[in-house]
């Protein structure tokens, strides 16, 4: 296969997925946003966490929300990934284990009224989901951005982004439009 076919292949089957996420994602997005603005209209705030690449995605969405994505002229938003802190992130996970890496932050962060936006492409993560758990016991909200069949983490949150993809890349490529999108519509509401 020629390289001009692999670009031609992998840039359709990435569109098509997106075209999919118009019928599978929309509503969730909509929802996912009425959260978040919801949560930062009341003085709350957004947490994020997730691994490998979705712990990039977390770190990509939450700056956008904290910096701006559009516009860097309005207030910031109070936005955190759980996955920044190298020195608490290797500490603890040498100390204790990795399954609380992000639900012990958010103990210590997370308030009633928060938004933990959840990410894992498989769904199985058992530290994503630990944080799902102890986030719900803060009685925060909890959105979570899944793909495939959605795992274990699907049923765990109160609003569930699923790219509609069996593929690690496709699903974290939705991850990050469908939060790029979530983003702009709370940007764009708040700062009306």
């Amino acid at each position: 296969m020629s390289r001009t076919s692999v670009i031609s292949e992998q840039l359709t089957e990435s569109s098509n997925v997106k075209k999919m996420m118009i019928s599978a994602c929309a509503e969730q997005i909509d929802m996912a946003a009425n959260l978040c603005i919801d949560a930062i209209k009341n003085g709350h705030k957004i947490l994020w966490c997730g691994n490998g690449g979705s712990a990039a995605d977390a770190q990509h969405l939450s700056t956008e929300l904290m910096g701006g994505l559009r516009s860097h002229n309005r207030e910031p938003f109070a936005s955190i990934a759980l996955t920044t802190d190298t020195s608490f992130l290797t500490a603890w996970t040498n100390d204790t284990d990795f399954l609380t890496v992000f639900s012990r932050q958010i103990e210590a962060l997370g308030k009633k009224g928060d938004v933990l936006i959840a990410i894992s492409t498989s769904g199985h993560s058992k530290n994503v989901i630990e944080a799902t758990k102890t986030a719900h016991q803060l009685e925060m909200r909890v959105i979570t951005f899944t793909g495939g069949s959605g795992g274990h983490l699907e049923e765990l949150g109160d609003n569930n982004i699923n790219i509609p993809s069996e593929d690690t890349q496709r699903i974290q490529e939705g991850h990050i439009t469908a939060g790029h999108i979530l983003c702009e519509i709370i940007e764009h509401e708040l700062s009306v």
